[in-house]
């Protein structure tokens, strides 16, 4: 939709010269207050070949006026940034990607909150970009705007609803863009993209200027590729400080939902765990059946469950919160759009249509119970996480749909997706979901969430870890062996988490029993080694567990815990330059290293 003084000139001026010299006189009228615009709306193949077909407008909005030096630089200086075309912009129609909603609304009076935060903190905004129709949809795909185009997988589809966005920041377009998540719609995108999406804590940011689809599951979430431009835009968005006492860290494994997931779990879960073995302030990490935690915690999704199923079997009891979901979402987006919806009958693709007219026929009698259900997820996240866990499960189960297909072969695809997607959404906890590079050609994601309220906390903790995560991503997708071994290396596994049990029950022997198989089954795993060496300890065995930690750091010459455990062997075997140099080793690696840093000081004043 056009402002009205370019519809009078449309309408009066024909000859391409002329615009010209109209668009010259223009340029310096057509300036908001807050930034200075450029704008081209572009169509087709134009677009979908200049930007992969990410946006349905390119504007400039200025960042504000930055203070003079010796000013310290705004944080966001130099960082330009897209938007889904879901937030007002003043001066500017929202299209809420359809058309009839662009025809039968104004320009918007305001900018975002949001907006005018980045804007304030140095970050130029350069465009809007295409979304599914009224942020309803999973795929991406809009029959008006045409798909973005996915730059890891370009014959799938890039997943929505904020795919422009997603597309926009994995095509190198801009540094990072906005989107919104009520079902997924950043989560799903990041991943099928692979790169970083970050949905907040439910209430952590601003909506004001945000067009609703359903207020009690919209966030507003941002992508990026780089872990520090994430963490500055959540510093922003958050209003965060930025100094926090760090807290040790306690990951949760959801080992029923990696059952969900297409992908081994040597290129996922198990790369998550050996990079936080590799990193200091992690506590021995944790394996649950998550299902059966919801099923035990929240009671009133009994309802939501079908008669054939049990409760008490997981998988069915997230099946039933992802149902209390899209009722939750279908009964809010009744309450906001049903007058427009039935006033102007828009035209809409089958997928979205399909999901307006469910959403206008619902009920709004179970609204209290779906309410309930929420506060009871909440509370779940709260005791199993409190304000020292991560939650781990994979972001998606499934890879990327090719692009057009029709909708019921997908039916599988979508109930999946929604089974993981329900946690975070009915929590209204924080989640990251993080690349891990590919598996047959398809992007990895896990995802990490925290409990509601810990987004400093998680953002941090992808910062930390986010580097060592691409190593081990690495290390994993060059390991040949493991696409034959995956029966040794669940045991081997297996057998060190039962190795790690005994050891922290003070029953060395047997945690020495257990890590020994598994380093039989596979005798190129660093940690056992590391874990092996530790158990020695205890028992006084310090040859041994200097031998261990010489193993562990052969496989692994990173391996901060082993330098750390071979120092503590020869040192109780007064091999004092040795062990001296062992610490020395581990705070190159780990120069903040407290325990290294303590053993260095004792051993110099021991040799000197």
């Amino acid at each position: 939709m056009t402002t009205r003084p370019l519809q009078v000139l449309k309408a009066h001026v024909s000859s391409p010269k002329a615009w010209i010299v109209i668009g010259v006189t223009l340029a310096g009228v057509v300036i908001l207050a807050e930034a200075h615009r450029r704008r081209r709306r572009r169509t087709g193949s134009e677009a979908a070949k200049e930007d992969f077909g990410a946006f349905l407008e390119r504007f400039e909005l200025l960042p504000f006026p930055q203070p003079p030096p010796p000013a310290l630089k705004q944080p966001l200086a130099g960082l330009t940034f897209a938007i889904k075309d879901i937030f007002e912009v003043k001066g500017y129609v929202t299209g809420f990607g359809n058309p009839d909603w662009e025809r039968t609304h104004e320009a918007a009076e305001k900018t975002a909150v949001v907006i005018n935060a980045l804007l304030k903190n140095g970050a130029k905004c350069v465009g809007k970009t295409v979304l599914d129709e009224l942020a309803f949809g999973m795929t991406g795909e809009n029959i008006h705007h045409g798909t973005p185009v996915n730059p890891q997988m370009p014959s799938h589809i890039p997943g929505g609803s904020s795919s422009g966005s997603a597309v926009a920041v994995a095509a190198e377009l801009v540094d990072f863009a906005l989107g919104t998540d009520t079902v997924g719609c950043v989560r799903i995108p990041a991943s099928f993209c692979g790169i970083i999406g970050y949905r907040p804590s439910h209430g952590a940011v601003s909506t004001i200027g945000v067009l609703p689809n359903s207020q009690s599951l919209d966030t507003v979430g941002w992508f990026a590729r780089d872990p520090s431009i994430l963490h500055r835009v959540g510093h922003i968005l958050l209003q965060l400080n930025t100094v926090e006492p760090r807290r040790p860290r306690r990951l949760v494994f959801a080992d029923d939902l990696f059952e969900l997931s297409k992908v081994p779990k040597h290129k996922s879960l198990y790369v998550v765990s050996k990079a936080a073995e590799k990193l200091s302030g992690y506590q021995p990490p944790k394996h649950i059946n998550f299902g059966q935690h919801i099923a035990s915690n929240v009671p009133s999704l009994k309802i939501f469950c079908e008669q054939s199923t049990n409760l008490q079997n997981g998988i069915s009891t997230l099946k039933a919160l992802s149902s209390a979901m899209l009722s939750l979402q279908r009964c809010e987006f009744k309450t906001n759009h049903e007058e427009w919806v039935t006033s102007v009958k828009p035209r809409l693709g089958p997928r979205t249509a399909n999901c307006v007219l469910t959403a206008v026929n619902t009920s709004l009698e179970n609204i209290k119970t779906l309410y309930k259900v929420r506060s009871e997820m909440r509370a779940a996240l709260q005791s199993l996480l409190k304000d020292d866990g991560i939650l781990i499960i994979p972001t998606v189960a499934d890879p990327p749909l090719p692009t057009n297909l029709k909708k019921h072969s997908s039916a599988e695809f979508f109930d999946r997706a929604l089974a993981l997607i329900s946690i975070s959404s009915m929590s209204g906890c924080c989640q990251v979901s993080i690349p891990l590079g590919k598996h047959e050609g398809c992007p990895i994601s896990v995802s990490f969430i925290s409990y509601h309220g810990g987004d400093k906390f998680l953002l941090d903790s992808v910062l930390d870890m986010y580097s060592s995560l691409q190593e081990q991503a690495t290390v994993a997708s060059s390991s040949l062996p493991f696409a034959d071994t995956n029966g040794n290396l669940d045991t081997s596994e297996l057998l060190k988490e039962k190795g790690n049990a005994a050891y922290k029950g003070r029953q060395w022997n047997k945690a020495v029993t257990y890590y020994s198989e598994a380093i039989k089954l596979n005798g190129a795993n660093a940690t056992y080694y590391c874990n092996r060496a530790a158990a020695y300890l205890q028992l006084g065995c310090f040859q041994q567990a200097e031998e261990d930690c010489t193993m562990a750091i052969s496989l692994d010459k990173k391996n901060v815990k082993a330098y750390l455990r071979r120092g503590t062997a020869r040192e109780s075997l007064i091999c004092y330059k040795e062990s001296l140099q062992d610490f020395k080793h581990a705070l190159v690696l780990e120069p903040q290293n407290k325990d290294a840093s303590l053993a260095e000081k004792r051993l110099r004043k021991l040799l000197n």
